[in-house]
């Protein structure tokens, strides 16, 4: 392997090496607790909202280094909506559900509307909407909390409560001697996460199929081993975890759907290049005939319906909406999808990537909730983290543009 391609190996998998590091760093200084299952089941459950939302702003991110800062308050509305017509009102949890998500999706709308077509500057438009949306969540919940904990369906199937996982039949026990004794395990829960991994590695495998039967460069069989080897190991590991615990938590069935299905639109879709391409070079992406003004419509839109998925999540875990519910929300996202290699430029970032930044700042929350650090300095480090991932990918690409002219 030639210096340039270690260089670009390394780039490549900076957050990764970042991830480990900082996992086995609080592995050792809190003895392991961090890597208990209940802890890996928690870190999932109460995450869930950053992936979410995450995802979505990685889309507004991408069409130019636009951030979306009114996605907190817009959960929060969302949740006091739906807690009103669920509780107070008696509708039917289906036409809730529904109900919520045309609300989100209308909201991102009228702001995409103005960012668009109007050309107001996304900072502007979604500050006022964080200001806004925030004080209508207080006028319609009275700055009182409305609870959910009557509701047993809404909250099993968004996560909240203590039935939330999916059910195991066998409920067995394992016991390996000089190793682990678990009363209880979920095997349908390995079992699931046994197929995923399947599933995975035929993906990659017809994926390195295609490209080299269409002649695309792809990375050596050593290096494709490895890293797919790695992939699926981790993602054992996490599912092990879930079944020495109470099994597959609900929430990140929800996760893992808008994961791949974002997964799939950036990578694999007409739509998900533009994107890229606005963020790239949005004059020469306009002049190639692609409506710019439609993706951006589109990435503020789905900003919105994405924010009301993460209402309904928030508001099962919390069993309640609450006039507080939200808060700091949009920074979790915007710093995940920088901390995940998104650029501040726009054009570059993968949903992947973002899922890593969520997982690494998570995994940073819990661990110095375990080690009983002040919440004022655990904002430090997030500052710092997210500061540093601006500064590198920065500086990466004067590098780049340096090299490139000489």
């Amino acid at each position: 392997m030639t210096k340039d391609k270690i260089s670009e190996f390394i780039k490549k998998y900076t957050m990764v090496f970042v991830l480990l590091i900082v996992f086995g760093f609080f592995y050792w200084r809190t003895k392991g607790l961090i890597a208990a299952p209940m802890n890996i089941t928690s870190l999932i459950a109460q995450n869930a909202y950053v992936f979410i939302l995450a995802v979505g702003m990685l889309l507004c991110i991408l069409t130019g280094g636009n951030i979306d800062l009114s996605v907190g308050s817009v959960v929060c509305f969302t949740g006091a909506v739906g807690a009103i017509l669920l509780v107070n009102m008696h509708v039917p949890m289906i036409a809730v559900v529904l109900i919520m998500l045309v609300v989100g999706i209308l909201i991102g709308a009228f702001q995409g509307f103005w960012i668009a077509y109007v050309r107001i500057p996304p900072f502007i438009v979604t500050l006022a909407g964080m200001l806004a949306f925030r004080g209508l969540s207080n006028v319609l919940l009275k700055g009182s909390s409305i609870s959910v904990t009557d509701q047993p369906a809404f909250l099993k199937i968004f996560g909240g409560g203590s039935e939330c996982y999916i059910p195991d039949p066998f409920n067995m026990g394992i016991y390996m001697p000089g190793f682990l004794v678990v009363k209880k395990f979920n095997l349908v829960c390995m079992i699931i996460g046994v197929v995923a991994v399947a599933i995975f590695v035929l993906l990659q495998l017809r994926s390195r199929l295609v490209k080299k039967k269409k002649g695309y460069e792809t990375d050596k069989l050593v290096v494709f081993i490895i890293k797919t080897a790695v992939i699926s190991l981790a993602v054992l590991w996490v599912f092990f975890k879930f079944s020495c615990d109470r099994g597959l938590p609900n929430v990140l069935i929800w996760v893992m759907v808008v994961v791949l299905f974002y997964g799939y639109v950036t990578s694999n879709t007409t739509i998900g290049r533009a994107f890229y391409a606005v963020g790239g070079n949005e004059k020469a992406t306009r002049l190639s005939g692609i409506n710019t003004n439609k993706v951006y419509f589109l990435a503020y839109t789905n900003m919105g319906l994405l924010s009301a998925v993460a209402a309904l999540v928030t508001m099962a875990r919390l069993t309640s909406a609450q006039p507080t519910a939200g808060n700091s929300y949009e920074m979790d996202a915007i710093g995940s999808c920088f901390i995940g290699g998104a650029s501040a430029y726009g054009g570059i970032g993968t949903v992947p990537g973002v899922i890593i930044g969520a997982v690494l700042m998570g995994i940073i929350n819990m661990g110095m909730q375990l080690m009983s650090v002040d919440q004022n300095m655990c904002k430090v480090v997030k500052g710092a983290v997210l500061l540093a991932a601006v500064i590198f990918d920065v500086v990466s690409k004067r590098r780049g543009k340096f090299i490139a002219k000489n």
